[in-house]
């Protein structure tokens, strides 16, 4: 199954592998169409469609069926219609659709596309109308995709519904009568690898939202180095966290400030982190929507005991990199799903994972694994994605610091663990082809943090 937001995803990646929302509305048309022919041959069919995309899949299938076999209905006014490719459609019917005739019940079969997915609460009163019209049918009712209202107070009641591609997160036998799932030519990689309809996962901030609701972070680091933990709270700054606190060594104390005046800095006795400091972090990570541990720690003894405990008994998702996954080794047991690991090669060897199997590895850590690769693969044993992004000049020191910070950041803004791991990928990738494209192999790792706001910019207009 697949949520709504998954499709409009696939829909964004799609386009960019360059098959267009024209192209897959006219396979889902012709999908439709065929599967009414085969099933109810001879019949009259009448179109309930929305002013959306699920209209625009009736409105297609539609214009390829006998016109004096089919009527068009527009469930709002057609005026409403605002995509040029939904228009199209329309206009391809041949006929002049009018708002729906709730008293015209001369067909055989109606063919439900008014509402797509992700809908919840009560439907606008033209659409409750329609359901109601549309329940009190006595002929067979097949929905396209989803029934209108699913998810809703009211909802059609469907004998058969075609599922564009997947099933969708919701439906079954229940709610939409017997399930037909149809190809509609959704290119495997749409689904399967991140692309840019990915940033539509993005928690855009709220127009009224307050300071720190937007994440909250706490970044764990520091003691024989400083620039780690520096950089990864920089780059989650610039991913759009609202507050970054780095609880660091004092031994490195001025050094972490320096690196910028908007991060604040917890001072920790001592020239490493250790077990002494477990309950102060604790009661940060509290205070905090999610962690970051790893950057810069060293491989102490004290302070790998550290990471240990402070990893069982964390209240908040956890990012943990570098010094912070030396530290687990192969016997430890993850203990929450809401954790993303972000290992090179030799560091998930180290966790008992084999590169050749990332999900086995997932599968037995328990959370998911962000693989650092050409290709990174990210899994959390029940599902892969592989990630593209990214160029040769990020094989600098300080590059996987920033990944870590973004993936810490988009935990921290409430992201799922796996969908905050495969958008992280992509934005550090993209942002460091930014940098490549400007630095050439003279990029650094500050290079990438810096593209990072450019991604944003760009990704965040659809």
């Amino acid at each position: 199954m697949i949520t709504p937001l998954d499709s409009r995803v696939m829909d964004a990646n799609a386009e960019a592998l360059g098959v267009s929302v024209e192209e897959l509305m006219g396979n889902a048309g012709r999908a439709v169409a065929d599967f009414l022919k085969e099933t109810y041959p001879g019949k009259r069919y009448a179109f309930f469609c929305g002013h959306g995309n699920n209209g625009g899949d009736g409105f297609a299938a539609a214009s390829l069926l006998p016109k004096d076999r089919v009527k068009v209905f527009c469930i709002t006014s057609p005026e409403k219609i605002r995509s040029p490719v939904v228009r199209g459609y329309m206009e391809r019917t041949g006929k002049s659709p009018r708002q729906s005739d709730l008293d015209d019940m001369d067909f055989d079969v109606l063919v439900d596309c008014g509402l797509g997915t992700g809908l919840s609460g009560k439907l606008r009163p033209e659409y409750s109308d329609y359901v109601q019209f549309a329940n009190a049918f006595k002929g067979p009712r097949v929905a396209v995709d989803v029934p209108t209202g699913l998810g809703t107070d009211i909802s059609v009641k469907a004998d058969i519904t075609i599922a564009l591609h997947e099933v969708k997160t919701g439906m079954n036998e229940e709610n939409c009568g017997k399930i037909v799932v149809k190809d509609i030519g959704m290119p495997d990689k749409a689904f399967a690898e991140t692309g840019p309809g990915d940033m539509l996962r993005y928690p855009v901030p709220a127009p009224g939202s307050h300071k720190g609701a937007n994440g909250s972070l706490l970044v764990i680091g520091g003691g024989p180095y400083f620039g780690a933990p520096a950089m990864a709270a920089m780059a989650a700054l610039r991913t759009g966290t609202d507050l970054v606190t780095v609880a660091a060594p004092e031994s490195v104390f001025h050094e972490i400030a320096a690196a910028s005046p908007v991060l604040m800095i917890e001072k920790l006795p001592g020239d490493h982190v250790d077990t002494c400091h477990l309950e102060k972090l604790l009661e940060m990570a509290a205070n905090s929507t999610a962690v970051l541990i790893g950057p810069g720690l060293g491989k102490n003894e004290g302070t790998q005991a550290l990471v240990r405990m402070f990893v069982k008994k964390c209240p908040v998702p956890i990012a943990i990199d570098a010094d912070g996954l030396n530290a687990l080794g192969k016997d430890f047991k993850v203990p929450s799903e809401n954790i993303v690991l972000t290992p090179h090669a030799k560091e998930f060897e180290r966790l008992g994972g084999n590169r050749e199997n990332v999900p086995e590895g997932a599968r037995n850590l328990g959370c998911t694994v962000l693989f650092k690769g050409r290709i990174d693969i990210i899994s959390n044993g029940d599902r892969t994605k592989f990630n593209n992004t990214g160029c040769a000049g990020m094989t600098g020191a300080g590059t996987g610091d920033v990944l870590a910070g973004i993936t810490a950041a988009l935990l921290s803004k409430g992201m799922s663990a796996f969908d905050a791991a495969c958008l992280a990928a992509y934005i550090s990738g993209k942002a460091g082809e930014k940098a490549f494209a400007d630095k050439s192999y003279g990029m650094i790792a500050t290079d990438v943090i810096e593209r990072i706001p450019e991604v944003l910019c760009e990704g965040l207009k659809r």
